[in-house]
């Protein structure tokens, strides 16, 4: 992969020599935005808070509270958008507003925010501890469901006043949402509906190639990634964006990058965006987050992440070993949509799962979706936002019958 995009840029080089410059090349503007930027640029009210864990991180998130075609009148039903691993809220806007989750949502009379996890790009801060440091980044998805998700919600409840809202979550945007809600009740009492989009609590049969780095020991993935952070957003992936990949000559190669990682739906992408998303992704997370997937696509199993000896553990969690999430003590009405090309969130775990969800008011299986289709494919609206939207509109409806 990175071969053929290192030939690409020799291309994108000689391009002057021999007449290549300035054919096939389009640039979106939204590549060179950030996620204020592009909510405003699509004529969208934006508003930008920082939200502080009781564990010290900053972490920063968007609200569009309400959409072009709505009045300002408040309050309006909440919905909360949570993105999958090293990735950011810039999922929910990257395409364009009849086909972006958030801004249809904002369309159809919701206020609508976007989080960030702790260690992406947007939200990079804490009260004590400075990036460079790996204090900093000693974190997986435990403190993302312990502190992000409880900090955001409360958030969001005393900003509008309303007590419950609707949730929404891709990809570890589920895992973290599975987490949280099966551990602190106060914190599920808050969720109307949880949307679970690609859900994962195991990844057991995940064809990532991320499953590599399970063969090998937790000290040589030290030596190879680091001890801080994993795959941030660089210039190298700008420039390959918005010089590269904005090429009609260089659109499969681009796409391949997404698909290699994700699996394959070729004909769902909207390949004249692709400066756009790639300008946006990665976002970055920590290493230990990514040593806790391994750990989980190891095991086959659900489980807070193993700091590698009893004493660490006890000191974490009071016991010797790391202690096991249990799904079934969710009590939170859940819909989910699963893809079949899907080579993060396996059919097979993704069947596993779903027994456990004691709430399950709805499943939709989508043969062609891959992991990413969930938020970029040109189908989504038809094949998943109607029934989310729907699904939310009945729950307000018998909300409203019953008082």
């Amino acid at each position: 992969m990175w071969q053929l995009l290192v030939a690409a840029c020799w291309v994108l080089l000689l391009g002057p020599i021999y007449g290549y410059q300035k054919k096939g090349s389009t640039t979106n503007p939204e590549a060179y935005m950030n996620i204020s930027q592009i909510i405003s640029y699509w004529g969208y009210p934006c508003e930008e808070y920082d939200v502080i864990t009781t564990d010290g991180y900053i972490l920063g998130i968007y609200r569009i509270p309400y959409g072009r075609r709505c009045s300002r009148t408040a309050p309006k039903p909440v919905v909360y958008l949570q993105h999958g691993l090293i990735a950011s809220a810039s999922n929910w806007i990257c395409n364009l507003p009849n086909n972006s989750l958030a801004f249809l949502l904002a369309d159809s009379g919701y206020d609508v925010w976007m989080g960030n996890s702790r260690g992406n790009t947007w939200s990079r801060k804490h009260l004590k501890f400075s990036p460079e440091s790996p204090e900093y980044w000693a974190f997986s998805m435990d403190e993302m469901a312990k502190y992000d998700l409880p900090a955001t919600i409360d958030f969001i409840v005393e900003k509008t006043g309303q007590e419950q809202l609707y949730y929404v979550g891709h990809s570890q945007g589920t895992t973290i949402a599975f987490i949280a809600f099966s551990t602190i009740p106060e914190l599920a009492k808050r969720i109307k509906i949880f949307f679970a989009l690609a859900p994962i609590i195991t990844v057991k049969y995940t064809q990532s190639p991320l499953k590599k780095l399970t063969a090998l020991s937790r000290r040589i993935v030290k030596v190879l990634l680091g001890e801080k952070m994993f795959y941030p957003h660089t210039r190298f992936e700008e420039f390959i964006a918005t010089k590269v990949c904005n090429r009609k000559l260089f659109r499969r190669i681009c796409s391949n990058f997404l698909f290699i990682l994700n699996g394959f739906d070729p004909k769902n992408l909207n390949m004249s965006r692709l400066d756009v998303y790639l300008a946006q992704i990665p976002a970055g997370t920590s290493t230990q987050n990514i040593q806790h997937w391994a750990q989980a696509a190891n095991s086959g199993l659900f489980q807070a992440f193993d700091w590698g000896n009893p004493d660490q553990n006890m000191i974490h969690f009071h016991q010797l070993t790391p202690p096991f999430y249990n799904v079934t003590k969710m009590d939170v009405p859940t819909a989910v949509w699963s893809g079949g090309q899907d080579r993060v969130a396996d059919p097979k775990d993704v069947e596993n799962l779903l027994p456990k969800i004691t709430r399950l008011i709805y499943y939709k299986y989508i043969p062609h979706y891959n992991h990413v289709d969930f938020y970029l494919g040109q189908d989504a609206p038809q094949e998943i936002y109607e029934d989310l939207i729907r699904l939310m509109e009945e729950c307000l409806h018998d909300s409203n019958v019953i008082h």
